[in-house]
């Protein structure tokens, strides 16, 4: 039994919109049709196990209320859905559950805001390859965060300028460095010439330290095959790791690649917005990331807090509890990367709002590179702050022994901020 939550609002009785998804989403109809018995009712059809009243809502989320209504109902029910009427095929979950409730009639609003899913989905996807095991263990790094940076400018650099920037990045002491999202294989920079510059610098770093830095390559596309060869061409020179914008490669893309893959897949999640933005419609993350991580994503971005961009973060808070709670079992887990505008003033408020943990990747742009004393003191500025989270000291405590991080809170603000 597949049990979804949605959140449902109208101005008419909540119950009958209830039971006209299970029934519109299952056996129904517009009207009885022939072949439609109580047998293959009580077979394939939905069904409402519970409805919980919320308050009314102050204004419709779609404009679809009358002139003249009344109050706005809402509530959440819980609407089970058979294994044989849908199967393991997420494509099929996706469409009879999920998309196809948007088009029915007589809703103001309507969120889907939890997912549980039965045991059998477990046998059906690989899930992660790697996660959090995985990307500690090749970045050889333990009991801290992974700290991670982006390329920028994201667009505009050639292979040699990338490569460039990237050695730098690498001395600094940096774990993980990645492609910006935007960036896969335009032709100032074709992913083949950007693999050929960044790769040796990467290996002669590991010859000389021992340590490897896992730099993510972007490697999506819309032809499965063609995602292949940059994979390919990724994993022959070396790389480890790749970014994929998982919206734009679609479910298929994502099954294709990682049925394939020796890569880290570094999940993007660039167009989520558009789907959950809308407090009243669309998706809460912890329904839509289950389908990623059972597809195989290694590492899952979920934004940060104090973010450059909407979110606020509670959102990042929730997000993070999604992807770090398992499905089944620890093994579907997906690495979490806090992100966006991050820098090391955020490092106390991230461990205390995710739990005390150290298990994620901490991606910091212009949080390293825009560092006063460039990329190698921005390192160690975010590593400073990480340590005085850990240790429960005050950042302007510990600035004053540590110069980087004295500098970065100079250069974007107090902790507090």
């Amino acid at each position: 039994m597949i049990v979804i939550t949605y959140r449902i609002e109208t101005t008419g009785s909540v119950e009958a919109m209830a039971e006209k998804i299970a029934s519109d989403q299952s056996t129904g109809t517009f009207v009885p049709v022939p072949g439609e018995t109580p047998e293959l009712k009580a077979r394939v059809a939905a069904r409402v196990l519970a409805i919980r009243t919320l308050s009314d809502a102050d204004r419709p989320s779609w404009p679809e209320a009358p002139a003249g209504h009344g109050p706005i109902r809402r509530a959440e029910a819980d609407i089970a859905f058979p294994l044989d009427a849908i199967g393991t095929d997420l494509s099929a979950l996706m469409t009879i559950a999920v998309g196809g409730i948007f088009s029915i009639r007589g809703m103001t609003g309507l969120r889907v805001v939890d997912l549980k899913l039965p045991q059998e989905y477990k046998a059906a996807y690989l899930g992660p390859q790697f996660g959090l095991p995985g990307s500690r263990r090749l970045t050889g790094v333990h009991d801290r965060p992974i700290i991670g940076t982006i390329v920028k400018p994201a667009l505009g650099l050639r292979p040699h300028e990338t490569a460039a920037l990237v050695g730098e990045l690498i001395e600094s002491g940096v774990d993980f460095i990645k492609d910006d999202e935007k960036l896969m294989s335009p032709a100032y920079s074709p992913l083949k010439e950007r693999v050929a510059a960044i790769m040796p610098r990467i290996l002669d770093h590991e010859q000389k330290t021992g340590k490897k830095v896992m730099y993510a390559f972007g490697i999506s596309a819309t032809d499965p095959d063609e995602m292949m060869r940059n994979h390919d061409l990724v994993l022959e020179a070396g790389g480890n790791c790749a970014v994929v914008n998982i919206n734009s490669i679609g479910m298929g893309g994502m099954a294709f690649l990682r049925k394939r893959s020796g890569l880290v897949l570094h999940a993007h999640r660039n167009g989520w917005d558009v789907l959950t933005r809308h407090p009243g419609i669309g998706f809460d993350f912890k329904v839509w990331q289950q389908f990623w991580r059972l597809l195989g994503v290694d590492q899952f971005q979920i934004n940060g807090i104090g973010v450059k961009y909407w979110e606020p973060d509670e959102s990042f808070v929730e997000s993070f509890k999604a992807v770090t709670t398992p499905l089944f079992d620890q093994s579907d887990c997906a690495l979490p990367v806090a992100g966006s505008g991050q820098w090391g003033g955020q490092a106390p408020e991230t461990y205390r709002r995710t739990g005390r943990t150290t298990d994620l990747l901490y991606l910091c742009g212009g949080g390293i590179v825009s560092h006063p004393g460039g990329p190698a003191a921005g390192v160690r500025a975010v590593q400073q702050a990480w340590q005085a989270a850990v240790a429960d000291i005050p950042l302007e405590t510990y600035a004053k022994d540590h110069p980087e991080l004295a500098a970065s809170l100079k250069k974007f603000g107090s902790a507090s901020e």
